[in-house]
């Protein structure tokens, strides 16, 4: 199976120099906030404290740059907390300039906000717990504005109001956009991992053109050697004793040319040319084969519909041997030889407007709870529960394919669809799981005509 393509949740998320630069951003306006405030309107702000606060991110800021090179990666942890402390600060630093009262209390959510865009959902929820009892803090312990007396005054159902719209921010930011975050970042690598296995699948059609271009060049000279050598063959006297090295020379060179006609043919009758044409039967038979298994029958039935009803035969689709539908089909038949108690029935049907392909095994079928989730490349990600979704026995998921298989459904389904195919799944009546693809038959034979 594909390798996961991305990041782990332990692996750097986000460098440095990142929140180093965003953390003096902050400091710059916290320190341009407090000397406005004290000097420019006139507020007597407890200066010495605050300008302590501030000074703790400066602090930390050199030590980071100091201990660690601003361009390496943090871990998720190390980002966490990193932003842990960033909240902390802001909400020390608010409860000495009035808590929720200050209008630039909407800032405890920022660090909450950089989480949701970039770490795991696991270390949101954890800020924004953070921020939910900052907050709270806030509200009750706070050292109050000094506004003129009497020119302005917040009544307490308004900083509880306050108090519940930072909280039910803070609670949208850890599930809603950590989600989405979460899924455009799952979908970016699985689509990687997609690339990735055609580019291989590429690669292995190409070497077939390769052994044959060999063959050709290699040809010519043999020839001159074979000749060369019947001539010194001639030449010697039976007695000779060079004349069983001319004869064993001989021999090997016939057996070289041999290889290289072997290797010649081999595109042509392994489909290796990715410009070749053949029947879509033989396609479904060549995605197959590397994965039948002696215990497991694989029983492959193949024919026309005549949806006219005048009885006639449809002419067989040929199509190109694409490396899309051989990897996808290989997918989806090593997965159901797999779990097959016994037998796997792959049915290929075509008509004039489509061609539709159905493998159904006699193994448990897939887990209904996550049925209408196939596809989904999140569930690569997820717990064992999760994996479910693929292995559809989780008692007997080999431990090596378990991590994976969530993505690599995603990659067939994702090839097949730029193929014009749509994939389906379903549990069968009798028992077993069923995959059924359907392609329009233009969008197959029309991308084989030569050009």
């Amino acid at each position: 199976m594909e390798p996961e393509v991305g990041l782990h949740p332990d692996q750097g998320r986000v460098r440095l120099r990142t929140l180093v630069f965003i953390r003096w951003m902050a400091i710059c306006g916290q320190t341009a906030a407090l000397l406005i405030a004290h000097f420019g309107l006139g507020l007597e702000l407890p200066l010495v404290a605050a300008f302590l606060v501030v000074l703790t991110s400066g602090v930390l800021n050199i030590a980071q740059v100091a201990t660690r090179p601003a361009s390496s990666w943090l871990r998720n942890k190390e980002a966490t907390m990193a932003l842990a402390f960033d909240l902390i600060q802001i909400s020390v630093l608010l409860s000495l300039t009035g808590g929720l009262t200050n209008p630039f209390s909407i800032l405890i959510l920022g660090p909450v906000t950089v989480s949701a865009s970039i770490l795991t959902r696991r270390s949101t929820i954890c800020l924004s717990i953070l921020a939910i009892v900052a907050v709270t803090a806030d509200v009750f312990f706070y050292l109050p504005l000094p506004w003129p007396e009497g020119s302005f005054f917040l009544h307490s159902l308004y900083l509880y109001g306050l108090w519940a719209a930072l909280v039910f921010t803070a609670i949208f930011l850890a599930v809603y956009v950590s989600s989405l975050t979460e899924e455009a970042r799952s979908m970016g690598m699985a689509l990687v991992a997609s690339q990735m296995a055609l580019a291989r699948e590429q690669k292995l059609s190409a070497l077939g053109g390769l052994a044959a271009a060999a063959a050709h060049e290699l040809g010519s000279p043999l020839g001159t050697m074979l000749v060369v050598a019947k001539e010194m063959k001639e030449e010697l006297p039976p007695d000779d004793i060079y004349l069983p090295d001319v004869e064993l020379l001989i021999s090997e060179i016939i057996r070289c040319r041999e290889i290289l006609q072997n290797l010649a043919a081999w595109p042509e009758e392994d489909g290796g040319d990715p410009y070749n044409f053949m029947p879509i039967q033989s396609l479904v038979e060549a995605a197959v084969a590397p994965y039948e298994k002696l215990d497991i029958q694989t029983v492959i039935e193949a024919k026309s519909r005549d949806d006219s009803g005048e009885g006639t035969s449809i002419e067989h689709p040929m199509v190109e041997r694409s490396p899309e539908i051989l990897h996808s089909l290989g997918l989806f038949a090593q997965n159901a030889i797999q779990f097959a108690k016994e037998k796997v029935d792959i049915s290929l049907v075509w008509d004039k407007r489509t061609i539709t392909l159905t493998i159904h095994d006699d193994g448990p079928g897939f887990d209904p709870q996550v049925l209408g989730r196939l596809g989904d490349p999140l569930l690569s990600n997820r717990e064992h529960a999760q994996k479910a979704v693929v292995q559809k026995n989780l008692d007997r998921r080999k431990e090596e394919d378990g991590d994976h298989m969530g993505l690599g459904v995603f990659i067939a389904t994702t090839l097949l669809s730029h193929t014009g195919g749509k994939v389906t799944y379903s549990n069968h009546e009798v028992g077993g799981a069923v995959v059924n693809i359907v392609w329009p038959r233009h969008r197959l034979e029309v991308a084989t005509q030569p050009v």
